[in-house]
């Protein structure tokens, strides 16, 4: 039988609920359930691709388009010149739990 499509294959294809702050061709971004700031959205390729551990020379355009995101994300929230976080867990010991890359945008508290 075949697996199902990981949590966030399914949010990029609609197939599950989420707030869903920004779209385009290469990637979704949504609010964390579980936040961590007062903005804590995540930036996830439509693409599966496990973590930056299974990343490849052919993935550095999807990633640097990640980050342009964050950017814009920040840039539109009104945090370009306060400022925010991009954090990227991987592994459990980074703390990784849904195996599908993604960047974390957090913003409104000072980071420690």
């Amino acid at each position: 039988m075949p697996e199902a499509p990981c949590l966030f294959c399914r949010i990029a294809a609609r197939e599950s609920p989420a707030e869903i702050e920004y779209e385009d061709d290469l990637v979704v971004a949504f609010k964390d359930i579980y936040p961590k700031a007062p903005i804590h959205l995540l930036i996830v390729p439509k693409r599966h691709i496990e973590s930056v551990a299974t990343l490849t020379p052919d993935d550095r355009t999807l990633v640097g388009h990640c980050f342009l995101v964050a950017r814009r994300i920040g840039e539109s929230k009104g945090f370009a010149e306060r400022g925010y976080r991009v954090n990227v867990n991987c592994g459990p010991e980074g703390g990784q739990v849904v195996y599908h890359l993604h960047f974390h945008f957090l913003a409104g508290r000072r980071g420690g």
